[in-house]
């Protein structure tokens, strides 16, 4: 796949290297002269000192041949009229454009702006990382949690506690203790990431990736020596988009982000909304009026975080979860290590990209969310093509899950899993067939129409889409 990227920041850099990485062919443009020798530096492609919104500059990128165009700079209305720009000349070519501007995504949604300015995918950066905070929160904030569409199972990330079931136990012996179908599908251990076996046996502090129905993960993470109380009293510090998005969700408001109303529909059985209680606590004033304005059933603190005369005055120890969700990474995760310090049971930390994420997890932070990966994995999963409907890279981003349709013409219809050796220790993890969802067994033949997720090594997907995908 031949792709052109607009916008060299944190987002576009490491798209151009996962692509890199997958042997696809990468042109990166980027206006600001430093970032563009950073980006040239470090990455395998093409990179290119200009303006993107300029013609001249997609052609010398190599738009005519391309198959696709991904803009991420730091304007929305750049990247939207870079896109019709290209939709001008080149209707065929796929275009995604990240935005932060919640009318253009409505209007994309509701069908009045359908393919606004030629875009045929926006990405949100905030939607997205809201999204990933209540999906974690939905599980008691306990690790991050991965759901799969139109499916019971989830995959669960957990730290194993030392003395727990899952202490000293070796994967043959799994099943004798875990009765559920479910499996583990990845083990991070001091940093390295590691696809298991039979002869894996885990240990304290392991972080393993558990797939399982969502009815059941809670039972897996208690063997793993993680139990917890339901999350009533929950503080949010940051006020701004991420922030209400995360407040619209908790409190069944998600109308109020002016975005799709089943945005936030996952949440509904996680605790009755008269149980919950929510507070924010926003430094601007402002922001806090508005706040109060669209959350009434909230409390709303205009505090600063830092001020530790106001954590005591206001009993924040008391909280059951604190996500701190402020513009500041740094102060994201030092609020989170000092709640938690002060009484706080959970915390979720957002921040900027994935090598804050294992300082942080290392720190003490529950749940991590890096914003920058989230964005990056959502535009995988709109840009890959061969039937692959999602990417979502797991622990130190060497590992990927990869979900994919198999089409009619697919090599692998009608064939067994016996057939196929994935490369990199790949394996097939969850099928989807006809609404119906099952972990396969050695005797699961693949079928047109199966929608399947696996798991993989980073710089496979190519040989992995020539197994799944359409043949050529």
């Amino acid at each position: 796949m031949r792709v052109v990227i607009v916008g060299a920041g944190l987002v576009g850099t490491q798209l151009a290297r996962h692509l890199v990485q997958e042997k696809h062919d990468v042109s990166l443009i980027e206006s600001n002269e430093e970032r563009a020798r950073h980006a040239s530096n470090r990455l395998d492609c093409l990179v290119l000192h200009d303006e993107g919104n300029k013609l001249s500059a997609l052609k010398e990128a190599g738009i005519v041949k391309a198959d696709a165009l991904v803009c991420v700079t730091d304007s929305d209305e750049v990247n939207m009229i870079t896109c019709g720009l290209a939709a001008s000349c080149y209707p065929e070519l796929l275009k995604i454009a990240r935005v932060r501007n919640d009318d253009y995504v409505r209007l994309n949604q509701t069908g009045e702006g359908t393919h606004l300015l030629g875009v045929d995918h926006f990405v949100h950066p905030d939607v997205e990382s809201s999204r990933a905070v209540l999906s974690a929160l939905a599980h008691g904030a306990i690790g991050n949690i991965l759901a799969f569409a139109d499916t019971p199972y989830e995959l669960g990330s957990i730290d194993i506690a030392a003395g727990s079931s899952f202490d000293g136990l070796k994967l043959t012996d799994y099943r004798s203790l875990v009765q559920e179908e479910s499996l583990v599908t990845l083990v991070e251990r001091r940093g390295e990431s590691l696809l298991p076996k039979g002869s894996t046996t885990l240990v304290k502090d392991d972080r393993i990736h558990i797939l399982a129905q969502e009815a059941e993960m809670d039972h897996v993470f208690k063997l793993a020596g993680r139990t917890e109380k339901p999350l009533r009293r929950i503080g949010i510090v940051g006020g701004g988009r991420v922030g209400a998005l995360i407040a619209g969700g908790l409190l069944d408001r998600d109308s109020e982000s002016g975005l799709k109303g089943d945005l936030f529909s996952f949440l509904k059985s996680f605790i009755p909304k008269n149980s919950r209680r929510v507070v924010i606590i926003e430094q601007n004033y402002g922001v806090c009026k508005d706040l109060a304005a669209r959350f009434p059933e909230a409390l709303i603190l205009n505090e600063d975080i830092s001020d530790e005369s106001f954590v005591a005055e206001e009993r924040i120890g008391d909280l059951d979860l604190i996500i701190t969700a402020t513009a500041n990474q740094e102060l994201n995760i030092i609020a989170a290590i000092y709640l938690k310090s002060r009484g706080v049971r959970r915390a979720i930390a957002l921040v900027t990209g994935s090598g804050y994420e294992t300082i942080a997890r290392q720190l003490g932070v529950d749940v991590v969310i890096p914003m920058k990966t989230v964005v990056v994995d959502s535009i995988l999963s709109r840009l890959l093509g061969g039937g692959i409907r999602g990417v979502h890279r797991l622990g130190d981003g060497s590992i990927g899950i990869i979900e994919i349709e198999i089409g009619p013409d697919s090599p692998a219809a009608e064939k067994p899993i016996t057939a196929f050796s994935l490369p990199g220790g790949g394996l097939v993890m969850l099928v989807n067939r006809e609404g119906n969802s099952f972990i396969p067994l050695g005797d699961y033949m693949f079928k047109a129409g199966d929608k399947i997720a696996l798991i993989a090594k980073n710089g496979n997907e190519a040989e992995i889409e020539r197994f799944f995908g359409p043949s050529k």
